[in-house]
């Protein structure tokens, strides 16, 4: 059975005249320079603010301040997951019923800024922090904090879809990525030090309240977008029931969404391993504190580098090779780490910072499997489509604290045994998603329809 982007259409939606459809794309691809500028600088903005908090480097070391448990280091994952996954699902039907996305896009990163804002108080006012009760509190902010910014990414993929050709989105990769990287990587050299070598964990504060106001300049970026209003849709109040049973049967239905979502959860244990890469250069190598600046640095400076040479693939050859690409090269992030705590320790220390050189292609390979979701897909069923490839990212999450304890079970002469485990199921977990991206469908070798954008088939 065939199963289209235009069936998930609700019963009943007005139909617009080809006219209109006309004028509006006329009108799009017009103001369509500055809205890739506006995005681009808003990616910037929100670049130099997340880089103080790298989900790799800082915000492990700040759990290990109130905890040192790999479990609960290890719970990271999923409840960055969880928080990005589920609330978009709920709320992707508002957000495509909206008649301007970017408000949503504003609301969410506003509400992130205020989450970060919450922990640098936390941070002043609490000078005992290794307590089992702010440990609980600091890990609910950051599930808040994840929630957020799984509306947010909904939000700006969506303000993409709508206001970017999809040969052009390509771009927001080559400027975002890489002046953002250049910019983040000068604030964390300037300010991360300092703040990381501040008595009692203290600077902790400036950092979290630094990423708070980045987040808020970005937020107000967004009201340069152009972006035309669209029909005003009500449809009826839905069942957090409906919302997963509609995404089973989008999973279920549509063959090419279903492909690209399996290659999508086997590729993205990279992220499993994010609270784990500090931690293994702690115990293997004895890396002092100081180092965490030159991986947040290193990372960034592969996303800088990866950015521009993935997005400028994706535009010209589209997204199926440059998420292929990005697979395969992200999957020697975990072997790389292996090597540099084992048999090469020798040379670990010194150069353990190259692992996070390619750590840094993560992000980027999020972004390309998003840009091909919006290829399988009409406008209108972008929310629908993104917020069910999010679902379906956050499956293989389940096991994440799993993996953390797994690396406290081991303990003694037998650690390395379990760091190969674990790291190593990862890589191959990884490969073998890039493999099945021979599986995939490139959209647009596909027949063009609807005014020029490509309707999935099954």
């Amino acid at each position: 059975m065939s199963f289209t982007a235009s069936s998930l259409e609700e019963p009943g939606e007005p139909t617009i005249p080809a006219s209109l459809i006309d004028d509006r794309r006329a009108l799009l691809e017009e103001h369509e320079p500055r809205n890739i500028l506006v995005i681009a600088w808003y990616q910037v903005i929100f670049r130099i603010a997340w880089v103080f908090k790298t989900e790799s480097v800082i915000m492990p070391a700040m759990i290990d301040a109130v905890s040192g448990a790999g479990w609960v280091r290890g719970f990271l994952p999923v409840l960055n997951r969880v928080g990005q996954s589920v609330p978009p699902l709920l709320m992707a039907e508002r957000l495509r019923n909206s008649r301007l996305k970017s408000r949503s896009v504003i609301g969410t990163t506003l509400l992130m800024a205020a989450s970060f804002a919450a922990l640098a108080v936390l941070w002043v006012l609490v000078s005992n922090r290794r307590q089992a009760w702010m440990a609980v509190v600091v890990l609910t902010l950051y599930v808040l904090f994840s929630a957020f910014n799984g509306l947010n990414e909904l939000a700006i993929s969506t303000v993409s879809g709508k206001l970017i050709r999809p040969h052009r989105r390509g771009r927001l990769m080559v400027v975002g990525g890489f002046i953002g990287s250049v910019a983040s990587v000068a604030a964390a050299v300037i300010l991360l030090p300092r703040w990381l070598e501040a008595p009692n964990q203290t600077g902790y504060a400036n950092i979290f309240a630094f990423t708070a106001g980045g987040f808020a300049i970005a937020a107000f970026l967004v009201l340069l977008l152009f972006e035309p209003a669209d029909r005003a849709v009500s449809t009826p109040r839905r069942s957090p029931q409906h919302h997963f049973t509609h995404a089973w049967s989008l999973y279920s239905g549509d063959q090419a969404f279903r492909r690209a979502a399996n290659v999508g959860m086997l590729s993205i244990g990279s992220i499993l391993l994010f609270p784990h890469y500090r931690w293994l250069a702690a115990e293997r190598l004895n890396a002092p504190e100081v180092d965490m600046v030159g991986w947040v640095v290193a990372q960034n400076i592969g996303v800088g580098l990866f950015s521009p040479l993935t997005g400028t693939l994706a535009d010209r050859y589209g997204n199926r090779l440059a998420l292929r690409c990005c697979i395969f090269c992200a999957a020697l992030a975990p072997l790389l780490a292996i090597l540099m705590a084992g048999p090469l320790a020798w040379l670990g220390a010194r150069w353990f910072w190259c692992v996070f050189v390619v750590v840094g292609m993560t992000p980027v390979t999020m972004r390309t499997i998003f840009n091909y979701t919006l290829e399988l897909a009409i406008e209108t069923d972008h929310p629908r489509y993104l917020s069910t490839m999010r679902i379906c990212l956050a499956v293989p999450f389940v096991v994440s604290p799993l993996g953390g304890l797994l690396l406290d079970l081991f303990t003694g002469e037998w650690r390395f045994l379990g760091i190969c485990l674990l790291f190593g199921g990862v890589s191959l977990s990884m490969m073998l998603g890039g493999f099945l991206t021979f599986r995939m469908e490139e959209p647009r070798h596909r027949a063009v329809v609807d005014g020029g954008i490509p309707i999935a088939s099954g």
